[in-house]
């Protein structure tokens, strides 16, 4: 049987709450982090798409891009996982969350080559914990069952769901699924980006 095609989800619907501003629109050696990663995406995969919340079609920054708008509740990054799998079942995702600045084309790369398309999901270990990282990994049409079933039962946590499931499980990029959540990391990130520019 042959393996699904890639395709890739930028998730870039969530509420950024501890940010206070739209993390998509972080501006990082002077790019938008959601043109920064879009970049990185399409470049790896057959097709891509940015998810988004139903609010945010006509934004300047994610209109002129392919959009998959979430058809569940906003319950997190699983809302957009499974918009996509209903969208086109017949695709693995490869999906990536909008707030890691330092991940990069090569990273992606690495995790296609590493592939496992006869498990549920392949995925990086976190570097901090161990755990799978979801927001970088890569969902076979397989895990659509389990994360449906979660999500049905009121568990919206992608990781868990990896967690239980049939994946591979890859070793940590080194810092590129480091990601940025406050107005603070911010800072230190765009002073970090800027110097290696």
């Amino acid at each position: 049987m042959s393996a699904a095609p890639v395709y890739g989800l930028l998730l870039s619907g969530g509420a950024s709450q501890r940010m206070q501003r739209d993390k998509a629109q972080l501006t990082y050696a002077g790019e938008p982090q959601l043109l920064r990663a879009w970049r990185a995406l399409i470049a790896v995969t057959d097709r891509a798409f940015v998810s988004v919340r139903e609010t945010q079609r006509d934004d300047p920054l994610r209109a002129g891009l392919p959009q998959l708008v979430d058809t569940y509740d906003a319950v997190g990054p699983v809302a957009g996982i499974l918009s996509a799998q209903d969208a086109h079942p017949e695709a693995a995702w490869l999906v990536i969350a909008c707030d890691l600045p330092r991940l990069d084309e090569a990273t992606l790369r690495t995790l296609i080559a590493r592939r496992d398309p006869a498990k549920e999901a392949t995925a990086f270990t976190s570097r901090f914990d161990e755990l799978p990282e979801p927001l970088c990994a890569i969902w076979e049409p397989a895990s659509h069952a389990r994360l449906k079933q979660r999500y049905d039962s009121g568990s919206y946590c992608p990781r868990k769901a990896l967690i239980q499931g049939d994946i591979l499980l890859l070793p940590a990029p080194g810092a590129a699924l480091d990601n940025v959540n406050t107005p603070e990391e911010f800072v230190r990130m765009q002073h970090q980006l800027e110097r290696q520019s």
